[in-house]
């Protein structure tokens, strides 16, 4: 009876050991989205998001009994998940950082040429020629986070998350425009190819000429754009998706700007 108490008061302490370190690597990461959200990126929503989601996952863990071992371990998973993708968003919360640091030197540059060029009228032409081509790229919109998820449509209409080919009738489709203050604001049509494994267009398989391409595409969806970040979020139908390897690409006219893929088994 001692050895046996010994090893429950022994299992007891490791597993409040273990949440007591997930309580901390949890606040930690509550602790990170903090400093990246301070940031104000264009994925200041996203980084809300996700940092509450971590905030949510806290809360449960500290109300769970310390020798509840079954609910640690699920915990513990769903943190390696919160995890992956809050190392994946902080590395693209940095990026964003470097680039706005570099369109702000460049733009800096610009308008200290511009002003240098009034007095070399020679030279004017060129630099508003270089100007323009600046201007149009900080312009162009970037597409973010292309995501994937295959549901089967029960008959009550709820959605269940399903990797298999057989159960699939429904696949959600959903990418993030990214906040730009210098792009015209207003409409934006974007194209969504779906390619299943055997090299076809599912959905619509309607056609679009783009100068001398043509794009068959699986739908059109449309997005208000007000110089921020904005979601788009699209449900496509099919039926009889095959096993393998599906690829999603986003056309702005005929310009491939972004794509994902996604398995079915």
């Amino acid at each position: 009876m001692s050895t046996d108490t010994k090893e429950v008061q022994t299992k007891l302490e490791k597993t409040l050991t273990e949440k007591q370190q997930l309580e901390a690597d949890l606040k930690e990461k509550i602790a990170s989205y903090d400093a990246a959200i301070a940031d104000n990126t264009s994925i200041k929503g996203e980084l809300e998001a996700e940092r509450a989601k971590v905030v949510d996952l806290l809360s449960q863990v500290q109300k769970t009994k310390d020798d509840n071992k079954a609910a640690l371990s699920r915990f513990k998973e769903d943190y390696r998940k919160l995890k992956r993708e809050h190392d994946a968003l902080l590395a693209e919360n940095n990026k964003l950082k470097e680039e706005n640091a570099t369109l702000t030197t460049q733009r800096d540059s610009t308008m200290t040429a511009l002003g240098e060029s009034k007095k070399y009228n020679d030279t004017l032409v060129n630099q508003n020629e270089n100007l323009s081509k600046t201007v149009e790229k900080a312009q162009k919109l970037q597409i973010l986070n292309v995501h994937t998820q295959p549901y089967k449509e029960r008959s009550s209409g709820k959605l269940i998350q399903t990797d298999k080919a057989s159960r699939v009738d429904k696949v959600r489709i959903s990418f993030t425009i990214a906040a730009n203050e210098v792009a015209p604001a207003g409409n934006r049509t974007y194209y969504v190819q779906i390619i299943d494994p055997k090299n076809n267009v599912i959905g619509e398989k309607a056609t679009e000429v783009f100068g001398d391409q043509t794009l068959t595409y699986s739908f059109i969806t449309n997005a208000i754009f007000q110089n921020k970040t904005i979601t788009v979020d699209e449900l496509v139908a099919g039926k009889d998706f095959a096993k393998g390897l599906y690829t999603v690409n986003i056309f702005d006219k005929g310009v491939n700007v972004a794509n994902t893929t996604f398995t079915l088994r």
